[in-house]
Parts: C-alpha cells; sequence; structure tokens
C-alpha cells in the first residue's frame, strides 16, 4: 500500500495526511536510538564528567540531530512536501513572529507549573537524582557555554521538526487519531532523553505531548522552537550556575 503525499500548496495540507513512506520513518527511528544509545554509553562511562567529552557531546548531538532533520527534509521533498510542510504557518511577518513569541513565554510559564507538579508525582514512585546528571551535561567554562547556546538552538529547532513537525503528523496519519499521534511522539522524545533517568524520561514525555498540543493548535512549530530553545538555553545556564559550583 502506498502512503499518502502532499501535493496542494504549502500549508494547506490537513495534519492526517503522511509525508513519508514507512520505511523513511523506520530509519528516523533507527537514527533517533543510535543518539539514545551514544548518550547512554557516555553516561555509563561517566564521560560527560570530564570537559573535553562534554564539549565533543554537545558538537556530536547538533551534527547528529541536523543530520536527521535533513534526513526528515528528503523524505518530505520525496513525497511531494517541504519543509514549510513540516514548520506549518511560519510567516516571517513582525506580527506573527511577536505573536509567537508571546505564546512561547506563556506556554513556557504553564509547563514550568505542569512539569513542577509532574516531577513531584514521578519522584514519588521513582527514587532519582537527576541533579547528578543534569550537572554533568552543563557547560562549565565560556567555551563550552557557546557550544551549549548552539546545541539549544539546534534541539529548539530541530526536535520540534523531528517530533512535532514529522513523527506527530505521520503517526496522526497511520493511526488516524490525532490524540495517539500526540500521545505517540510523547512518549518517543521521553524515550530520546533515557541518558537522564526513567523518572525524567516520565516528565520530558509530558513536556513533549504539551509541546505537541501547541504545534497542534497553533498549526506551526515556531511557538514551539521558540519555547524549546527558551527552556532549554535560560533554564540550561541557570542550572549551570547552581548545580556547578
Amino acid at each position: 500500500m502506498s502512503t499518502p503525499t502532499f501535493v496542494a500548496a504549502p500549508g494547506s495540507q490537513p495534519q492526517s495526511t503522511a509525508i513519508a513512506p514507512a520505511w523513511h520513518t523506520v530509519g528516523v527511528l533507527v537514527l533517533l536510538a543510535s543518539m539514545v544509545a551514544l548518550g547512554l554509553h557516555a553516561r555509563g562511562g561517566d564521560q560527560l564528567n570530564q570537559g573535553h567529552h562534554r564539549l565533543v557531546g554537545y558538537l556530536i548531538t547538533i551534527a547528529a540531530e541536523w543530520l536527521i532533520v535533513g534526513f526528515i527534509v528528503l523524505g518530505a521533498r520525496w513525497g511531494g512536501a517541504s519543509f514549510r510542510i513540516l514548520a506549518g504557518n511560519i510567516a516571517p511577518t513582525g506580527r506573527t513572529i511577536f505573536r509567537d513569541l508571546g505564546l512561547a513565554l506563556a506556554f513556557l510559564l504553564i509547563v514550568q507549573v505542569v512539569l513542577g507538579i509532574a516531577t513531584a508525582l514521578v519522584g514519588h514512585f521513582i527514587h532519582s537524582n537527576p541533579n547528578a546528571v543534569l550537572k554533568n551535561l552543563m557547560p562549565h567554562t565560556a567555551l563550552e557555554v557557546t557550544a551549549y547556546l548552539l546545541l539549544a538552538l539546534t534541539a529548539g529547532i530541530c526536535e520540534e521538526t523531528i517530533f512535532r513537525g514529522y513523527l506527530r503528523r505521520q503517526f496522526t496519519a497511520w493511526t488516524a487519531s490525532a490524540a495517539a499521534g500526540l500521545l505517540l511522539q510523547g512518549i518517543l522524545f521521553g524515550a530520546a532523553h533515557a541518558y537522564q533517568g526513567t523518572g525524567m524520561m516520565i516528565v520530558i514525555a509530558v513536556y513533549g505531548c504539551m509541546f505537541g498540543s501547541l504545534a497542534l493548535w497553533r498549526k506551526s512549530l515556531r511557538p514551539g522552537m521558540m519555547a524549546h530553545f527558551l527552556q532549554d538555553a535560560v533554564g540550561g545556564l541557570l542550572l549551570a550556575k547552581f548545580l556547578t559550583k
């Protein structure tokens, strides 16, 4: 059975339409699994506790995420789509940009409350020490801070494209359910952060579902990209300041 493709003008496609064949999605999942395996290996070997390995880890992650996005864009083009189809409504006008920035900031306020509750609930059942892992992941030097900010920008663009722009659409099309698409991409988003431990995987899965809901409601990845970057950049630098003392 062939997979439906995009044939109309950008921005007019229903989000229930798949944009690439199943084999392509399997390839994306394999690439993601490879990233997770590398992250778990680095954590298991305590390599992220060393400055050199931490910086190299940032750069490898940046390259890997852009590689996956490149593969997704190629797959979309094979199906007759484009990055604009993946990203949704991203008209570069001042009004829409500032509106999306406002949505991103409001979203982050809501996220902090929800994730605080989720973290407390998960922590009640799963005892872990995420701060120890996060301390090793956070930048310690000026050079690492620069690389980390590039990583945060990459995560904002690439992870929203991968999970909310691509996987959510694929799963929605195959299950004929927007709710299933949101849930499945959220679970995979949590699994992609397995190196942070089981408890944080669950919390991040909730985080991913919230980002998916934002993208579905706004019909655009831009607010999520902005919020994702701000969360990782500002939150990461604050954590670095307090955890690395």
